[in-house]
């Protein structure tokens, strides 16, 4: 079925008489039909998804390690005739699920995450943004099929986001090269729009010390793990002069093995976090200065590594966030005020390189920290899987949104590009 000027609307929209209110008029009712029959098409398969959904969270893998998830989202696209690429970005556990009715349309994404925690299992909700994706993919393909719609959507299946970096892989690997826009929606206890993100880089220290009897010879050691202890002492110390909203947090991986023997090795774990790339920066360079010190004084040497991948900060764009707070009229949602800490998430990579949006949905009242207990209830839970749909919806009246009108999409572009400026980049 092709709606009566659609075609005609992507490109021709905003070169209506700005003085005919009844073009207007027409065009806002039929984007307004095409909409409604996303939304039906999502529920169309909202049994599906919440058994996809449920599956996964019953069977948590790690990051890397997400055969079963990405098996089962690959084998729900290919059935809704997706062409379906794996194995992206050197990722067993990768794909891109695709769906095109006219290359000149714009070319959207959308995120699906599906790694668990360690012992928790899914306290992210990434059970729930894995289908989120696998919903709007499959309501725009409908849509674009019945009413012919020019564009492309994607699918994209993100592995290991609990510090893998999967997206940053996809990135270097091409996967976001002609993307127009991504986008993808994450639970929370909050419904927010244009939340923050931190970004975090992991700094290991390995201090190299000498070995003793810690009784008898003592004075032939050299206590690495003295100088692990420093590099806390000396951080500390530091804490008072850092900018609010920047976090450094670090454990200690080997302390050594015994208390009669003078630790020739200790090794330190640092997360260091911050809303710009440039005091992240400055912020590693302080942190290995107090752990420098910590090795002069205690004789030891230290060696520097960094570990995983830099994950950068959240750059959500205006036109998109615009779009996600005027169809959430669509929905019986109320967005939240921004409150309470932030993380980090390679998201905000995406972000860097293309526009993008990662809203957060309420599934569950306030305070109910993420990576936690409560949070693993709530992602299994009546609402949560409630949620996750009215999220495939949102994000496919957005999908509408862009695909029904270029104006639009040149708007999003722009904005994308006056960001990059105002940075500097």
């Amino acid at each position: 079925m092709k709606l009566p000027g659609v075609t005609s609307l992507y490109r021709e929209v905003f070169r209506l008489d700005a003085d005919d209110p009844e073009k207007e008029i027409n065009m806002h009712s039929e984007v307004d039909e095409l909409k409604e029959r996303a939304i039906a098409a999502v529920d169309d398969v909202s049994d599906e998804l919440t058994e996809i959904s449920k599956k996964i969270f019953q069977n948590p893998e790690l990051g890397f390690e997400e055969y079963r998830a990405s098996g089962w989202l690959v084998e729900a696209c290919q059935s809704w005739g997706f062409d379906v690429k794996t194995g992206l970005g050197g990722m067993g556990t990768s794909f891109v699920a695709r769906f095109a009715r006219d290359p000149s349309g714009p070319t959207l994404a959308f995120l699906s995450e599906y790694d668990a925690l360690p012992d928790l299992g899914h306290g992210c909700g990434h059970n729930l943004i894995a289908t989120i994706g696998l919903g709007v993919g499959y309501g725009l393909a409908e849509v674009m099929r019945e009413y012919e719609l020019p564009g492309t959507v994607r699918v994209i299946g993100t592995p290991a986001e609990e510090g893998g970096g999967g997206k940053i892989k996809l990135i270097e690997d091409g996967c976001f090269d002609d993307v127009d826009a991504a986008m993808m929606v994450h639970p929370a206890d909050k419904t927010l729009v244009e939340q923050p993100s931190l970004a975090v880089r992991a700094v290991e220290f390995d201090f190299i010390g000498k070995s003793s009897h810690a009784a008898a010879e003592p004075e032939l050691g050299i206590n690495a793990l003295d100088a692990a202890i420093s590099t806390f002492n000396n951080l500390n110390a530091f804490r008072e002069h850092m900018k609010d909203s920047a976090k450094i947090h670090g454990i200690i991986t080997d302390g050594g093995e015994k208390p009669n023997i003078v630790p020739g090795h200790a090794g330190a774990l640092f997360y260091v976090r911050a809303l710009d790339a440039d005091y992240l920066e400055e912020l590693t360079a302080r942190l290995e200065d107090c752990a420098r010190a910590g090795a002069i004084a205690a004789g030891a040497e230290l060696e520097v590594s960094y570990p995983g991948m830099n994950y950068m900060p959240m750059n959500p764009n205006p036109v998109l966030s615009d779009l996600f707070r005027d169809n959430l009229e669509w929905f019986d949602e109320t967005m939240d005020e921004p409150s309470g800490g932030l993380g980090s998430l390679d998201m905000g990579n995406v972000s860097q390189v293309t526009p993008s949006i990662h809203p957060y949905i309420q599934i569950a009242d306030p305070p109910t920290p993420g990576h936690s207990d409560e949070f693993v209830r709530a992602a299994n839970s009546t609402r949560g899987y409630e949620q996750m749909i009215t999220s495939a919806k949102l994000l496919a009246t957005i999908g509408v949104d862009l695909l029904a009108d270029g104006e639009t999409m040149s708007r999003v572009r722009q904005a994308f590009e006056e960001s990059k400026t105002s940075k500097g980049s």
